[in-house]
């Protein structure tokens, strides 16, 4: 993910071996820290308070240090098959002249080494509900979650959402140390904050800096709007938490900026604005029922710049704002009446200067709920309300494809299979029962070849183009097959039935 010589990286840790990375940072090796590479520790003054006094970071500390948990998580090898010739059969051929036929490549099966990954999670709920990145826990297929006190709990992810790389994870455990949440919205520039996590497996970890910008967007996710602070934050840092001076949760620590891989000076949060609707939706429904207004722009400033390199200077009536570059065909917007070239200022009647401030504000509601936007057209303001719809273009509550009611289990071709076939790619229907697939007319030995123009050459292929499916416009599969007679054939299936 290196873009020149800028990284953003999602500050976990990941494993393979006894090699120690960071996410998407390749090849960063760890050695164990020894007294004689501890360096002496300075003595650091208090922050002042605007009055002259002292900001006491102390009980915001030991109360937040309680509620955030290490997590560490195994991600198993893929199993692969993999031809193997052997090698004598090209060095002797038939040496003794007995006319034994070559010998067809042995199909044997591989396991990629199993790699292990840890970051940090934040209690939200007494009965074990946790807050944590999906760059931690999205590929996990063994969770451990560590308390501060040392013990250990078997994790399960209720649900995860890449857009805004936020998950939920369930431990079964009471009266656990949540922390109270507060509001980012009220955090200010210069406020001074705590992040704490369990950077490089140092567990229980608090670290102090100012909050540096707001609704600072990094490209990295779909739904943007960081909270960014010099608090130190390195890998395994990822999923903690972020607090004001009260103790209280304002941000999820997700991300750094370094060319290094390690802390260079600002670290990145998702603020609880965001946090907050995604964590509900997980708990209530498994997927985030995300809201989408159907226009695609730019901060003004950005806009603004662009024009003047070619020599245009617009006076639109603002240099404050999202200038509206498109209106998506059957979306909120255009149902609305907004326009290109129309420039958002408010949403309900909260002021949205750039582009990751609307993101904010959108990512707080619902499809279906009712918005009131303020945009400047011909230098004159105006308001509507608008009726938010989701990425399908309804109002529909949207619920997570189970792959189970898919109703079949799939695996690769057989070599034997491949040659009957003609084939190098392929999933088999190894077994089906009552569900989609069933009704739409897919039986037993039926292979699939391609989902939605993608070729489908092992289980987790299968897993990803439903999960993609499922997040589309139009949310179908459509199945390029072979029967097992070797007729084609395809179907369709609609995932919104």
């Amino acid at each position: 993910m290196k873009r020149t010589m800028r990284t953003w990286i999602g500050a976990a840790l990941l494993v393979l071996g006894s090699s120690v990375v960071t996410v998407a940072v390749a090849n960063r090796q760890n050695a164990p820290v020894s007294d004689a590479q501890v360096s002496p520790v300075a003595v650091v003054t208090p922050p002042p308070t605007a009055n002259g006094g002292y900001v006491d970071l102390t009980a915001a500390a030991e109360s937040a240090v309680n509620s955030v948990v290490y997590i560490s998580v195994t991600i198993e090898g893929k199993r692969q098959q993999v031809q193997m010739q052997d090698p004598f059969e090209d060095l002797f051929g038939d040496f003794f002249g007995f006319g034994s036929r070559r010998q067809q490549p042995q199909q044997r099966e591989y396991k990629q080494p199993d790699r292990h990954g840890a970051g940090s999670g934040v209690i939200i709920s007494p009965d074990g509900y946790i807050v944590t990145n999906n760059h931690v826990v999205g590929e996990a297929d063994e969770i451990n979650v560590r308390l501060n006190d040392g013990r250990d709990f078997k994790g399960r992810i209720i649900g995860t959402d890449e857009t805004t790389d936020l998950a939920l994870v369930k431990i079964d455990a009471k009266d656990l140390p949540a922390i109270k949440i507060g509001n980012s919205d009220d955090l200010k520039l210069g406020q001074w904050t705590l992040a704490v996590g369990n950077p490089f497996n140092l567990t229980s970890t608090v670290t102090a800096g100012i909050v540096s910008a707001k609704a600072r967007t990094l490209g990295a996710n779909g739904v943007e709007s960081f909270i960014q602070t010099d608090a130190a934050i390195n890998a395994g840092n990822s999923g903690g938490a972020l607090v004001n001076a009260q103790g209280e949760l304002v941000g999820i620590n997700s991300m750094i900026y370094s060319q290094t891989g390690s802390y260079a000076g600002y670290g990145f949060a998702i603020p609880t604005t965001i946090m907050n609707k995604v964590v509900a939706d997980l708990k209530v429904y498994g997927t985030v029922q995300r809201a989408v207004l159907g226009v695609r722009g730019t901060d003004m400033d950005k806009y603004m710049d662009m024009m003047k390199s070619k020599d245009e200077t617009p006076d639109l009536g603002t240099v404050r704002g999202v200038y509206v570059g498109q209106v998506e065909t059957g979306s909120a917007a255009q149902e609305a009446g907004l326009e290109k070239g129309d420039i958002l200022v408010r949403i309900d009647n909260k002021e949205v200067g750039k582009m990751s401030e609307l993101q904010e504000q959108i990512a707080q509601h619902k499809p279906g709920d009712k918005v009131e936007l303020t945009y400047i057209r011909n230098k004159k303001e105006n308001t509507i309300r608008v009726t938010l719809r989701n990425a399908q273009g309804t109002t529909k509550v949207m619920s997570e494809v189970d792959l189970d009611q898919l109703g079949v289990n799939l695996k690769p071709l057989t070599p034997e299979q491949q040659q009957n076939f003609g084939l190098t790619y392929g999933l088999t229907v190894n077994n089906i029962r009552r569900g989609k697939m069933m009704e739409a007319g897919v039986t037993k030995g039926t292979v699939i070849l391609q989902v939605n123009d993608r070729k489908m050459q092992t289980v987790s292929d299968w897993e990803e183009v439903v999960k993609e499916a499922n997040k589309s416009s139009d949310r179908a599969l459509w199945i390029k097959a072979l029967k097992p007679s070797g007729r084609k054939d395809s179907f369709v299936i609609d995932l919104n039935e």
